[in-house]
């Protein structure tokens, strides 16, 4: 080649079917798998020794590194071989030896949001989904049918279990056991777990007013610091002041103790 410079996308040890669609800016490391029915949008990078499997959407500019495992079959015993997906958006990070299974029944999907870190060693189950700007710590064992709302926080090395909802701008401590509802914009920690606090660090990084934070500060001591009943403490949160914040902690709250199949959220100390 002389002087000219080479810019190889796909090392020559990886393994690609023909039938998987690449975007000719996709990266691939040395002996990477993708398999049939897989698609990769522009500029993401494939690490070495990933394996990818289908059906799999993976979007644009994500950093998939090495030893991750996306697109494998459900640890499931009802699944059945059903033609499930999982679907991967944009500028996500997704490190070492992280795995994301498909979802279980037919033409369902585990999701990944946007601009989301999944840390070394995490494992995402079939039929979760992780919406937008959520950071997942090492080690951590996510089951079935959970849904991680944005912006929450989950540190390293615990468990939820399945079908588990964890509200936006919460953050849950390390080592804790995850099996009821993580309630937004709180602190959830301990073996059992139980709401702290208020994540007042994760509202004022998120920009929230001192007015809406103020609000919320009430929303918690009628719910958590009160001798009210959730029940009672719910209908009173419907005098406070509304804005989304306070709506979405309501409709959270409901949706945990009346909706089909809710576990309820975790209590407070």
């Amino acid at each position: 080649m002389g002087d000219v410079p080479l810019n190889t996308l796909i090392h020559p040890t990886a393994v690609i079917n023909p039938k998987a669609e690449l975007h000719p800016t996709v990266r691939v490391g040395p002996y990477a798998v993708i398999g049939e029915k897989v698609t990769i949008g522009a500029q993401t990078t494939i690490g070495a020794h990933v394996v990818l499997e289908g059906p799999t959407k993976i979007g644009e500019s994500n950093r998939i590194f090495p030893g991750a495992v996306i697109g494998s079959e459900p640890q499931d015993l009802k699944y059945k071989g059903a033609a499930s997906w999982v679907k991967v958006g944009d500028n996500n990070q997704i490190r070492e030896y992280v795995t994301i299974n498909r979802a279980t029944d037919e033409g369902e999907a585990t999701v990944i949001g946007n601009n989301n870190l999944l840390m070394a060693y995490a494992h995402v189950a079939h039929n979760c989904i992780i919406e937008d700007e959520v950071v997942i710590a090492n080690s951590v064992a996510l089951a079935g049918h959970i849904h991680i709302e944005s912006k929450a926080r989950i540190s390293g090395v615990l468990g939820v279990h399945q079908f588990v909802r964890v509200g936006s701008l919460s953050m849950v401590g390390g080592m804790s056991r995850i099996e009821r509802d993580v309630p937004p914009y709180t602190i959830v920690e301990g073996n059992p777990a139980r709401v702290r606090s208020l994540n007042l660090v994760g509202l004022q990084r998120a920009g929230l007013s001192s007015e809406e934070i103020g609000h919320l500060k009430k929303a918690f001591r009628l719910l958590y610091r009160s001798d009210k009943t959730l029940q009672e403490a719910l209908e009173q949160l419907e005098l406070l002041p509304h804005n989304e914040y306070i709506q979405h902690f309501h409709r959270f709250l409901q949706s945990s103790i009346s909706g089909e199949g809710r576990r309820g959220p975790i209590p407070g100390r």
